[in-house]
């Protein structure tokens, strides 16, 4: 893209490639829902923001902000970012603060590990290299919104672990139920009509959720459940990459 700055990644950065693919947005309410388990952050939603009447603005914010940092210039990746932290500077109480490494880390490794599974029970699996690659170009991303690179997992096997001790350690608390009804149940003024349509989401929210965290949250799960969503998937995969990708990409890429 000569005269022209084409941001942090090359067009052929496996990030740009997955990160366009709107069927990612099916994982938006696993992602909430995980970062909501973890106290600090569960916390500051519920003490910072108005979730309960809008719980996906925070979502929406969160990947405008990553779409601008893969799809966009580098100064804007850098005025994005800056827009970011200054919002995070006045997100703090007792025992947390929104730009803590610690806290940006698990709302990244979020959307990562999101990204990931959907991307490979919807559309189908990356390459191990892909994968791989994925997961590297990542880290860029979160070390622009705050978190260095010797706090980040080194390597994609290294981040699979991190997620599952997390996921393993973090004891969703009330907070975070009582948040994750607001994900689950919105509040929107669609009408009867799209009843279904949130009901099918909400399904595939619970269905993709670790183990752990949906035992965490109350949330019932059974075999006829995880039949049919196995068969939406499988589906998918036979249907979605035959739709050119030009007609499967968000409308920032």
């Amino acid at each position: 893209m000569t005269g022209r700055d084409a941001g942090l990644f090359p067009p052929d950065a496996i990030v740009r490639r997955v990160d366009a693919e709107a069927i990612l947005l099916l994982g938006g309410g696993r992602a909430l829902l995980m970062q909501l388990a973890h106290p600090k952050v569960a916390a500051a939603v519920a003490e910072h923001s108005g979730f309960a009447s809008d719980p996906f603005s925070r979502l929406r914010r969160t990947l405008d902000a990553t779409f601008t940092i893969v799809f966009g210039t580098t100064d804007q990746a850098a005025e994005t970012a800056a827009a970011l932290r200054a919002v995070h500077d006045r997100v703090a109480g007792v025992g947390y603060h929104a730009n803590d490494p610690e806290l940006l880390m698990w709302v990244h490794a979020t959307l990562v590990d999101t990204a990931l599974r959907v991307h490979r029970r919807f559309l189908g699996p990356l390459s191990p290299l892909e994968a791989e690659r994925y997961y590297v170009e990542s880290m860029t991303i979160a070390e622009i919104l705050g978190v260095p690179a010797a706090q980040q997992p080194v390597d994609l096997a290294a981040f699979r672990s991190y997620v599952r001790g997390m996921v393993g350690a973090l004891e969703v608390s009330d907070v975070a139920r009582r948040l994750a009804r607001s994900v689950l149940h919105p509040r929107l003024p669609l009408g009867p009509a799209f009843e279904p349509a949130l009901v099918l989401g909400r399904q595939l929210t619970v269905g993709m959720l670790p183990a752990p965290l949906r035992a965490g949250y109350g949330l019932s799960w059974d075999r006829p459940r995880q039949a049919a969503l196995v068969l939406v998937g499988a589906a998918s995969r036979q249907v979605l990459p035959r739709v050119p990708a030009v007609l499967r990409r968000v409308p920032a890429a």
